[in-house]
């Protein structure tokens, strides 16, 4: 079942076996699997409950809707745009349906150097298998692949780079190419349309459009939560007290610390917050002689991995992947104004665009101000600004091997270039200070790891099933959890670990 905080019109007192904060792909996978085991579970999701036909496939309509704070969401020095989801199914009601697992490489470097346990590559196997089956993932054939894509894969394939084809959740799929603003055609095999409808089968109630104020914790045990319904534009309904022996905390990355934060949780080495990552990325802009239309279409169904590595360190720690955007989005990151700004957007339908992002190693925090409003303190380092650099330059490259006549790196100012032989030139010039903060648009969509886990307590805030360490019966189940980034989509990866969570906090139980 399904509550609309908006129109509750009374307080509510609630006591149950666990409670969910957050409906992401965390969040909705740890709902179900609770569920389905027989406990009496709830989940409480501070933004709003929206079906396919709300998806209206207008830029102006939606990211208001599906992204927090409006889409406007930023880093404190506003030299970042992280967008994150906001509402039942979080972010993958917007995402554009990339599976990744967690690299092997990551999850050996995990055990190896940050303590985590039980979750190797064999160990972690069966449970991508059991989320991959659950959310109908495939491998995306060429025949779906859209020009943007295409361009990639000739430029890869010109250049001799490794790259290969993506894997998805879509049934369905129309291509119409408006993944990120929601699916009209409910083709996404994500929380809302699959975990959400088998939990509530199981017995499971969502409340949306609920905020969680605290976690009530005491004497190092967690005891459920207090929260607050809205009415849809910021105003109070009613008050929600939640009673329950398990708390689940998947409000992702940047809510999930900022809430910690503001419960006051037991935090004696200072960690939550800290070791936030991002996977900040830029676009590069290629123009063709002949019409792309590159906004239909699957939007991104091939990657280049020739410069990624996993490795700590690693001068190769870019991944590249297409990420063209509809007319606004296109607008707001173009260079140019007047005249100039209106030639660049009249070859909309000949542009194939291509973005880097960094595998970081960058440590950023989360934290929040006086108005308890989150706040996001990330400046990246040298050698991650140096990757990003170098990542533009190998979008570069590509789009001239995929046949752009011109390229456009929308720095300030923006760099054009005519010819794949002024890269060599400029790859020679270009370094960190390149990336300084303002100087490229920079963009996130991937926050992690500002709850880390771990076995020692003095770096990692939850052990390795996702139990905090001061705070028993409290869990935590988003992308916080990871102890590094990625280096790719973290979706599949947080229902798995989502997934493991759950069993832990099932066998607090019994």
């Amino acid at each position: 079942m399904i509550v609309h905080g908006r129109d509750l019109d009374h307080d509510l007192e609630l006591e149950v076996d666990a409670v969910v904060i957050g409906t992401g792909a965390g969040g909705g996978m740890a709902l179900r699997e609770l569920a389905r085991a027989g406990l009496k579970v709830i989940a409480l999701e501070e933004g709003g409950h929206h079906t396919p036909r709300d998806f209206t496939q207008r830029e102006d309509e939606m990211i208001p809707l599906l992204f927090q704070d409006a889409g406007a969401r930023t880093t404190r020095d506003l030299a970042i745009r992280v967008l994150q989801g906001r509402g039942v199914g979080g972010s993958t009601i917007h995402n554009t349906n990339l599976c990744k697992r967690t690299p092997d490489d990551v999850l050996d470097l995990w055990r190896d150097r940050y303590d985590v346990v039980a979750a190797g590559p064999a160990e972690m196997a069966a449970d991508f298998d059991r989320v991959e089956r659950d959310l109908s993932v495939t491998e995306i054939p060429a025949a779906l692949r859209n020009p943007n894509n295409e361009a990639l894969f000739v430029g890869a394939r010109e250049l001799g780079w490794r790259a290969g084809p993506l894997k998805h959740n879509r049934v369905g799929c129309q291509l119409s190419g408006f993944c990120e603003l929601g699916c009209a055609y409910d083709a996404k095999q994500n929380v809302a349309k699959v975990l959400v409808p088998q939990a509530e089968a199981a017995g499971a109630t969502v409340y949306s459009d609920v905020e969680v104020l605290r976690i009530v914790h005491e004497k190092g045990r967690a005891k459920g939560v207090l929260a607050v319904a809205h009415d849809g534009f910021g105003g109070p309904r009613a008050w929600i007290r939640v009673t329950a022996r398990v708390v689940i905390l998947a409000a992702s990355a940047v809510g999930s610390a900022a809430l910690a934060i503001k419960s006051d949780l037991p935090d004696p080495f200072s960690q939550i917050g800290r070791g936030l990552r991002l996977h900040p990325g830029a676009v590069v802009a290629g123009k063709f002689d002949r019409v792309m239309n590159s906004q239909y279409g699957i939007p991104q169904s091939y990657e280049c991995t020739e410069h990624l590595s996993f490795e700590e360190g690693s001068d190769s720690r870019v991944w590249i992947v297409p990420a063209f955007a509809h007319p606004i989005g296109t607008a707001a990151m173009l260079p140019g104004f007047g005249k100039e700004h209106m030639r660049a957007m009249r070859a909309y339908g000949n542009l194939a665009v291509l973005t880097a992002m960094v595998h970081d190693e960058t440590a950023g925090r989360v934290t929040v101000d006086g108005n308890e409003r989150p706040q996001i303190d990330y400046a990246m380092n040298a050698s991650d600004r140096a990757q990003l650099a170098k990542g533009l330059i190998a979008c570069a490259r590509l789009l001239f091997a995929g046949g752009a006549s011109e390229v456009v790196i929308p720095a300030i100012p923006p760099v054009r270039l005519k010819s794949a032989s002024e890269l060599d030139a400029l790859a020679s010039r270009v370094g960190p200070e390149f990336v300084r903060p303002h100087g490229v648009p920079v963009t996130a969509v991937h926050p992690m790891g500002t709850m880390r886990m771990g076995e020692d307590p003095k770096v990692a805030v939850v052990d390795s099933r996702g139990e905090h360490h001061f705070v028993k019966g409290l869990f935590v189940a988003d992308g916080s959890l990871f102890p590094t980034s990625l280096g790719g989509p973290p979706q599949i990866s947080i229902y798995t670990f989502a997934m493991r969570v759950a069993r832990a906090a099932i066998e607090v139980t019994k």
